[in-house]
């Protein structure tokens, strides 16, 4: 594992622009998501950590249930594809289409974009609003072993809150999850 300096975008900031790759072969700039949604969901992901492996299904359905709202999340690979072949664009295509994933997947190849937004273990959430700052970062809820748990439901509740229009109460948590493969 390298250390690498991150620029940790704080909540209240503005988050930082992309322009990456997806797996659907066209490049994606988080500006155009702000013009179109409400508000959009960044998750630091890879295909081979096992905290995302017990999130995705929540992931979807966060997706399906916010997306009528105006709502969508996108997944940024930001791990390192020399050191991780399963990083690369194409098993990102194959790992999201053997998940059904049903919100964009994305390639930071450079990690520019994760070393941005200050993600250092995947999943990390960053919830944004249509005007571009960071309104949540950290962990998507507090039982990542059992999603049938009653817990807190941080990313969800902090779009809900978004959405409408309600202060955040929870702002900010601690990620837990894999940490991201560094460049050298």
């Amino acid at each position: 594992m390298n250390l690498v300096e991150t620029i940790d975008t704080p909540v209240g900031s503005y988050a930082p622009d992309f322009e990456i790759p997806g797996i659907d072969d066209q490049v994606h700039h988080l500006r155009r998501y702000l013009e179109k949604f409400r508000a959009v969901g960044v998750i630091s992901m890879c295909n081979h950590c096992p905290y995302l492996d017990r999130y995705l299904g929540r992931l979807k359905n966060i997706q399906a249930e916010f997306a009528p709202e105006s709502f969508t999340l996108i997944g940024v690979n930001g791990s390192n594809g020399d050191r991780d072949a399963k990083s690369s664009l194409e098993n990102m295509k194959a790992f999201a289409k053997g998940h059904d994933l049903n919100f964009p997947y994305l390639w930071d190849s450079t990690q520019d974009v994760t070393r941005s937004f200050g993600a250092t273990k995947t999943p990390t959430a960053f919830l944004i609003d249509a005007n571009g700052i960071v309104r949540y970062k950290g962990k998507i809820d507090d039982h990542p072993q059992d999603a049938s748990a009653v817990g807190e439901d941080y990313l969800r509740t902090a779009i809900a809150s978004l959405l409408q229009g309600q202060k955040i109460d929870i702002p900010q948590t601690e990620a837990i999850g894999t940490t991201l493969i560094w460049r050298n």
